[in-house]
Formats: C-alpha cells, structure tokens, sequence
C-alpha cells in the first residue's frame, strides 16, 4: 500500500484528500522539491530544503517547517522502501477563496515517494519557440505552475525527444522543462548563469562546483555548434545529449561529459548530502 505524508501524518494515499480550495490546485500557488533517492537515502537533501524555502519566500508563502519536512521525507521513506527513487515535497498555498488571494489558512504539505529508473546514458533533445521570462516574478523559482513545461514537453514527445529547451526573452540559451543544460565550446564547459532565468538545480550547482564549468550568456544558436550538450537534474544526474532538434552529435557522451559524470557520480557516492 502507498503511502504518503498529508498535512502532519502518514495517509494511504488511496484516501488522503487535498481540498479542491487549496491555492495550489486552483492557481498553482506552490513550490516543490524532486530529490533523487537511493536505497533509501535522499542526496542533496539539506540543498533541496534550501531551495525550498527560497521558492517559498519568492512566493510570499511562510518558511517551511524543515524539521517538519525532514520527518515526513523519513516517515515516508521508511514506508514506501525503494532502490532507487523519486522523493517528492510539495508545500502550497492551502486552503483559500477561488481567485488570487489567498485565505487564512496555513500551507498543504505533501511528501510522496515512487519509483524513479536509471536514465539512460543518453537522449535527445528539441528547442521549443516559447521563451522563458528572465524579469518574471516566478523565474528561479521551482513553482507547481508548470502547464508551460507540459505543453513544452509534449512537443517535445511528439519529435521522439525526452526534454524541450527554452531561450529567454534576451535570445540567450536559458534551460530545460525540467532541466539545467550545460554546452562544451572549444574544450571549455559553459552553462547559463542564473541570471538568464534558469533555475538554480541542485545539480546543476555541484556540476559547476565539481566540474569548474563557466556561467556564461550563452545564444541560442551556440547548440548549433556545441561540441557537447549534456543535461543535468536531480533524476538525470548529468545526461549526455545525441541530438539538438535536427543536429546529431554522434560521441555522447563526449569525453567533457563523460568526466562531468564520473566526478558527480564519484563525489555523490562520498557524501550523500554535500
């Protein structure tokens, strides 16, 4: 039976209800957190909660409890044992009048857990017209307003690719749905700073740690000639791109990426919350 952590307690998630009032259902007033699992144990996860609370606080929503967040990531890992999963918080709004503002209610916290398999060594990618908004209230933040990612998505299915990649309003290279992206140009690694309205990964973050890539305003059209492409997140660690819409690039993973991968997969094994 799974099981899921609803406002303080662990529920049969067959039965846990969230009110059809509360703010992220209706507006998608609500950040969220994916934090890869393994065996049990969450990585990174003091970096998600972080991260957690600074989408919080760009949304106006109170600081999450981290304490309390930590025991339900316990509780529910405990319950739904898995070898590799996808642990997932989401922390909204609550309950609150239809429309925009919000009630007097404290927030919804959800805490789940499912499977989640390996990626594969490598993947294709498309770019989408659609840009994101580097000026935008919700840019950085990991908000649950994510239609504009489904959409992106579903394209991007249709063209047998497993991520969409979004310029920015500027034309620089910004990020994925659910992705950081990382580009090798003459031998260097360069990823998009943050100011290009990519979101801050976790894994991005230890990739340029780790790894030493440069935050650089990227164009658009530098996936034309990249010599690399890799993506990075929290369920594909540091995944090697073969394809950028029409564009092959034969040697994924390249031997930048594949060293981007061995040092994450090296010093992740070494500490499970760096």
């Amino acid at each position: 039976m799974a099981l899921i952590w609803l406002d303080g307690e662990l529920r049969d998630a067959d039965s846990a209800r969230v009110s059809v009032f509360d703010h992220g259902l209706t507006v998608g007033d609500g950040v969220f957190e994916t934090i890869k699992t393994e065996r049990g144990a969450p990585f990174a996860l003091t970096r998600h909660l972080d991260r957690l609370a600074v989408s919080a606080a760009g949304l106006g929503l109170p600081d999450p409890d981290r304490d309390e967040v930590r025991r339900a990531a316990r509780a529910v890992l405990d319950a739904v044992p898995l070898e590799r999963g996808r642990l997932r918080v989401t922390y909204t709004g609550g309950h609150a009048p239809l429309g925009s503002d919000r009630g007097d209610s404290r927030p919804t916290l959800v805490v789940a857990h499912a499977e989640a398999k390996a990626p594969p060594a490598a993947t294709s990618v498309i770019t989408v017209p659609w840009t994101r908004n580097e000026r935008g209230a919700l840019a950085g933040l990991k908000s649950t307003s994510y239609a504009e990612n489904v959409v992106a998505l579903a394209r991007a299915r249709q063209q047998a690719a497993s991520e969409a990649l979004f310029g920015n309003n500027a034309g620089q290279l910004c990020e994925g749905t659910g992705t950081n992206v990382f580009v090798v140009l003459d031998g260097e690694l360069h990823t998009p700073p943050l100011s290009a309205g990519c979101l801050a990964g976790i894994t991005r973050a230890l990739v340029v740690e780790w790894s030493g890539a440069k935050e650089t305003e990227l164009p658009m059209d530098c996936l034309r000639w990249a010599e690399e492409v890799f993506l990075t997140s929290s369920t594909r660690d540091v995944q090697a791109v073969r394809r950028v819409d029409d564009r092959e690039l034969p040697k994924a993973p390249g031997p930048v990426t594949a060293e981007a991968l061995r040092v994450f997969l090296a010093n992740s094994a070494a500490d499970i919350d760096p």
